[in-house]
């Protein structure tokens, strides 16, 4: 079992209220659970903002009939290659594509490689979803 500790805080009743609305909202069986899954996920959007090693997934939306675009698409991804984990591809209708880009690296590369591929006429729409490699979330 994890080394657990027992904390206890004050916040503002109007505050609580909220957290308690929240907590109402989900299927979590407790609060700690739920408290403990709010640390984590500002522990990952600090990692992200510190630069650290992160994972995460790229969403992009695009018309493969663009001119040269499914190339310059597929070249960019080769350039990053040492990030790529796994590519999906998708085809959502007769012109239009998804992309689904698993991705490790430090978060700046990531960004930096979403913002490459946004730039591409034809790219309708890029997504970054981060995570964390997990090391510490533990």
């Amino acid at each position: 079992m994890a080394d657990l500790m027992r904390v206890s805080f004050t916040i503002e009743r109007r505050l609580y209220e909220e957290l308690e609305r929240l907590l109402a909202t989900t299927e979590y069986g407790n609060r700690s659970e739920f408290i403990r899954d709010l640390v984590r996920e500002r522990i990952v959007r600090d990692s992200w903002r510190r630069n650290e090693e992160a994972v995460g997934t790229i969403t992009m939306v695009y018309n493969h009939h663009q001119r040269d675009l499914s190339g310059a698409l597929t070249s960019l991804q080769h350039e990053h290659h040492d990030a790529i984990l796994v590519t999906t591809h998708v085809h959502l209708t007769h012109d239009l594509c998804v992309e689904t880009i698993i991705v490790r690296g430090h978060a700046q590369s990531i960004e930096q490689l979403a913002d490459e591929l946004r730039r591409n006429k034809g790219v309708l729409h890029v997504a970054v979803s981060m995570s964390s490699t997990g090391q510490r979330l533990k």
